[in-house]
């Protein structure tokens, strides 16, 4: 079964051709980054005015790199939520188009199922593949969760962040530290040469007992820092990087504490990690000592695929198919959910 997965959640336009047999075919990702870096954000019309510009040359990409044909697609997997209105109505409607054209099913997916089962990828692209059940840490820019999965559609919510995700804290704690948007990566890069030491930093909710997540008291103490550096006229390219070193610490050394939490509440044995902010370096180290520790495992996507693409839709999609019966009939509406729990999937 061949299966064209389009992503259009947000500001990354991502097409993919995921075959049943072969694995992944093609995936073709277009990033608004710098369209959006003039506004130090996204801004959902011009990110949706950029979707449509380049779904149907993506669209037309993947075919091309796969050798092969739109009469050749047995199915169309589409983002339906949660994401931007707007954007995802692009994607929702050129896929509809797509079914209605081709005849074949189109299948909405859950953003969060695509970045929870991304990892499963690996073994079609020469990594080590997770087995059910596991944990999983979804962070990004929009979501900091963690999630017992124990099958396809079966997914149990154990802690979510209260207030900022993660990758939000590293963007605006970048931009406190004037390094632009986005942030994220400029921050990490910028604390690899910084002395975690120099500040003393608050690591939230760390000792909360529960496995619940907050990020905007420490963005705060951030602030306050660089306020003080700035009126104190000391603020320099070295105390940016220290703060930032300060900062990254703080933030991954929430995400493992609450990941290893999660593995022994749950007495599962093995953590998958997604989500744009599942790229960085110090929290790919640091979990990969604490899960050895502990006896477990720990599983990333490729670098290529932590953030939204549409290989994870499609992939999401394909194992639909294969778990629940009744997935592949024909699902024509432009119906999206912007705002739409994961636990709503389950089954």
């Amino acid at each position: 079964m061949i299966i064209l997965g389009i992503e259009s959640s947000c500001d990354e336009t991502g097409v993919a051709l995921y075959d049943t047999d072969r694995g992944l075919l093609s995936h073709q990702l277009h990033s608004q980054i710098a369209m959006h870096a003039a506004y130090g954000g996204v801004v959902p019309e011009l990110a949706s005015r950029d979707h449509v510009q380049r779904l149907t040359p993506l669209i037309e990409a993947v075919l091309r790199e796969s050798v092969c044909s739109l009469s050749m697609v047995d199915a169309i997997a589409v983002t339906e939520g949660p994401g931007l209105g707007g954007a995802l109505l692009v994607g929702r409607s050129v896929a509809a188009g797509l079914g209605i054209a081709l005849n074949k099913p189109v299948v909405g997916i859950h953003h969060l199922e695509g970045h929870l089962l991304s990892p499963l990828l690996s073994p079609l692209l020469s990594a080590p593949r997770p087995d059910f059940p596991f944990v999983a840490l979804l962070v990004s820019g929009g979501h900091t969760q963690l999630m017992a999965v124990r099958a396809v559609g079966q997914y149990e919510l154990l802690g979510e962040t209260v207030d900022d995700a993660a990758g939000e804290a590293f963007d605006k704690t970048a931009t406190l530290l004037g390094l632009g948007y986005p942030g994220g990566p400029a921050l990490s890069k910028l604390a690899e040469s910084g002395d975690a030491n120099k500040f003393s930093l608050p690591k939230p909710m760390i000792n909360s007992g529960d496995l619940d997540f907050s990020f905007s008291g420490l963005k705060t103490a951030v602030m306050n820092e660089a306020t003080k550096l700035a009126a104190a006229g000391s603020e320099d390219a070295r105390t940016r990087a220290d703060l930032a070193a300060a900062f990254e610490v703080s933030v991954v050394a929430v995400l493992v504490n609450k990941c290893m939490r999660a593995l022994t509440a749950t007495g599962m044995s093995r953590l998958v990690v997604s989500g744009g902010v599942g790229a960085n370096a110090r929290l790919r180290r640091e979990l990969a000592t604490a899960v050895g520790k502990n006896r477990a495992e720990v599983f990333f996507p490729p670098l290529d695929l932590c953030t939204d693409n549409g290989a994870m839709i499609a992939f999401a999609a394909a194992l639909r198919f294969g778990a629940i019966p009744g997935v592949a009939e024909k699902q024509l509406s432009f119906g999206v959910r912007p705002r739409w729990p994961l636990a709503h999937v389950s089954v």
